[in-house]
């Protein structure tokens, strides 16, 4: 367990650059299994998720090397299509890979996910499109099994816009034969991402960023050099923590475009936020307003930002309201905020903050990546000394986050 000590209420000032995007890039990892020919993924941070994938991708006989945000894998002579419980279990991602592996041989026995327990991980939406894809479905002891001598491309309704359901099907049926067209199928910019990655491997992919994709099947990818977009969930955390401060930070390395619903957020509690080519300037006030929350499927607010929000809400002036209707058990940090003086109440998906406008250091703990950036965020907020126990959360996600933060000013560091 790693723990993180803070002396807040120091501004950020200065000028931080944003990584690749975790959430993009690990999809366009699995996608790589699709591919005849060796694959350069640029722009991929160097975080403990993407080791961990890289090591799943590895178990396949997909080998690659990560060096200077670079990823390099090599065209595997034989694919193994098992994932293993212990590698799954380290990654909310790792069944990305299921869909790839049953479309390139045929087969795949993969694991449930594991990761951070920020509410259920059911994969129905996957399996219901895997069978509308000519896969057989049987799930035992704790591993799924599909299996397809042919896929065919077929239209395919999601329940609900999952991202990861949409990535998996989307994958799948870049090798199926004729089209399928996935409706209801998530937007979020990381889908457009994974889309011009098979685009460029040789996929024939249209409608990615809508609520409609449809893909023409192709009989095979080759390979080649793809660039990561940036991660807009660690820009915005960024921005919350220098509005939260009463700093002034300049965000640079970004797509705004990406950022607009904590943009519109930001400005409505008073935050003054310029915005540049590919760069925020973001300046805050010492005394700002309570705003209410509701995490949305893309475009509207994101589930992943909504942690760091509320550690910044618990000292605005007034009364937020933040509803989680993406996951149902994604409020771990806010027990752990109440240590810090937060005045919160939940009931259900439902949290009430009331601004204190004052916060105080105390030892608090981490239960998932997003609420470890949350309470590091309130450390920095708080009077006096905070000890975050991380339990290795925030390198998950983050690179570099400590280092970034010191760089602007804050005391922080990693004992």
């Amino acid at each position: 367990m790693s723990n993180i000590k803070i002396t807040g209420k120091i501004p950020l000032v200065g000028e931080v650059r944003v990584n690749g995007s975790k959430n993009a890039a690990l999809p366009i990892l699995a996608a790589t299994i699709l591919c005849e020919n060796p694959c350069c993924i640029q722009n991929v941070p160097n975080i403990s998720d993407i080791f961990n994938m890289q090591i799943l991708l590895q178990s396949t006989g997909r080998k690659g090397e990560f060096s200077k945000n670079c990823y390099l894998c090599e065209a595997a002579a034989e694919i193994s299509p098992f994932a293993s419980y212990d590698l799954a279990s380290r990654l909310r991602a790792s069944f990305l890979v299921a869909g790839p592996l049953v479309a390139k041989t045929g087969y795949a026995e993969v694991a449930y996910p594991g990761g951070c327990q920020i509410g259920e991980r059911p994969v129905d939406l996957h399996l219901k499109g895997f069978s509308k894809l000519g896969i057989t479905v049987d799930i035992q002891n704790g591993y799924v099994s599909l299996k397809s001598k042919k896929l065919r491309g077929n239209r395919i309704y999601l329940d609900f816009p999952s991202v990861g359901a949409t990535e998996n099907l989307m994958m799948t049926a870049t090798l199926a034969s004729g089209t399928t067209v996935l409706e209801n199928a998530a937007a979020e910019p990381e889908i457009t991402d994974l889309a011009n990655f098979l685009n460029q491997m040789g996929a024939n992919i249209t409608g990615a960023g809508t609520d409609t994709i449809t893909i023409e099947g192709v009989k095979n990818l080759s390979g080649g050099t793809y660039a990561v977009i940036p991660d807009r969930i660690e820009a915005g955390t960024y921005m919350l923590a220098a509005a939260a401060t009463g700093g002034k930070v300049k965000v640079s390395n970004v797509l705004t475009e990406h950022l607009n619903p904590v943009i519109a957020k930001l400005r409505e509690t008073g935050t003054q936020v310029a915005v540049g080519e590919n760069e925020v300037l973001v300046e805050g006030k010492s005394n700002y307003k309570a705003v209410d929350i509701k995490t949305m499927p893309h475009p509207g607010f994101p589930t992943d930002l909504q942690a760091q929000f509320c550690a910044m809400l618990a000292g605005a002036k007034g009364t937020s309201i933040i509803t989680e209707t993406i996951f149902e058990n994604r409020f771990h940090h806010l027990p752990e905020l109440k240590r810090l003086g937060a005045k919160i109440t939940t009931e259900g998906r439902t949290a009430v903050i009331e601004g204190t406008g004052k916060l105080n250091g105390a030892q608090v703990r981490a239960g998932d990546l997003r609420a470890a950036a949350s309470l590091v965020i309130g450390g920095l907020m708080a009077e006096g000394t905070t000890i975050v126990e991380d339990n290795g959360y925030l390198f998950r996600g983050y690179e570099r986050l400590v280092e970034n933060l010191k760089n602007l000013g804050a005391d922080i560091e990693i004992l």
